[in-house]
């Protein structure tokens, strides 16, 4: 793939699968933003990037608060330049059956995944519109298409997948796409702690959830770095408005 270097946001940037794009696109060529709630969580990726001989920039926003979002975005352009990537990768979880999910619960969600990603997009496609070229990825997931306890998730990645197409549509004419990635079941941190939520020991629930995937395997958020590095290249000007499922087998 052919790449220029540009300036890269990625939101949920501190650990897992956020932390595998950022030093992707780093070693790309790319300058990051590592954005995450907490700025000091950061570190450790853009620590892991500069010693690669990257550049990084560690930031600590809520993606959900407008000011939050807009100082992040400000922030970025004035030290490593005019962001024209942006991942919306942050999110949080708070399984429950609906019965028993709670207003918190739901809007919790809501607020990082859907309002987050809006917010950071409303900020930063207004550099990449003046650039003429800018690259979204949304962070979707297999959830979007229901899964038993996750009302709230699912409904906000299916949402995520709506607001992709969207924004394709209306930044199109100004050199910017907009793609989603649906990650399938990803080893990290998060689906770590939903195994000890459940009881079951780590490796244990992972070969249990890698014998229903055909490529009998769990994916790790290298996989899902891959993907984000083809939508951000020059090569992928073409695609645009799609979501691809990196689940190791057919999905939607």
């Amino acid at each position: 793939m052919s790449t220029e270097s540009r300036v890269a946001i990625v939101t949920g940037g501190a650990r897992g699968i956020g932390a595998a794009v950022a030093q992707r696109l780093a070693k790309e060529g790319h300058a990051v933003a590592v954005v995450d709630l907490d700025e000091s969580s950061c570190e450790d990726t853009v620590t892991r990037i500069t010693k690669d001989g990257g550049h990084a920039l560690a930031v600590g926003a809520d993606v959900g608060n407008t000011e939050a979002a807009q100082a992040a975005v400000d922030r970025v352009a004035d030290v490593l330049g005019p962001p024209t990537i942006l991942v919306n990768n942050a999110g949080v979880t708070r399984d429950n059956l609906l019965f028993k999910m709670t207003e918190q619960d739901w809007d919790t969600v809501m607020n990082v995944h859907l309002r987050g990603t809006f917010l950071m997009t409303r900020a930063a496609q207004a550099h990449m519109t003046k650039a003429k070229w800018g690259r979204i990825v949304n962070l979707s997931s297999t959830s979007a298409l229901g899964n038993r306890g996750q009302s709230n998730y699912s409904a906000a990645k299916a949402g995520l997948q709506g607001l992709t197409k969207t924004l394709a549509i209306e930044l199109g004419k100004f050199g910017v796409t907009a793609n989603a990635i649906a990650p399938g079941f990803i080893a990290t941190e998060m689906t770590k702690a939903t195994a000890e939520r459940v009881g079951v020991p780590w490796e244990d629930y992972k070969k249990n959830v890698a014998a229903q995937i055909p490529v009998a395997r769990v994916g790790v958020p290298e996989d899902i770095a891959n993907a984000v590095a083809f939508f951000v290249s020059e090569d992928s000007g073409y695609v645009s408005g799609q979501v691809i499922y990196v689940a190791g087998g057919p999905k939607a």
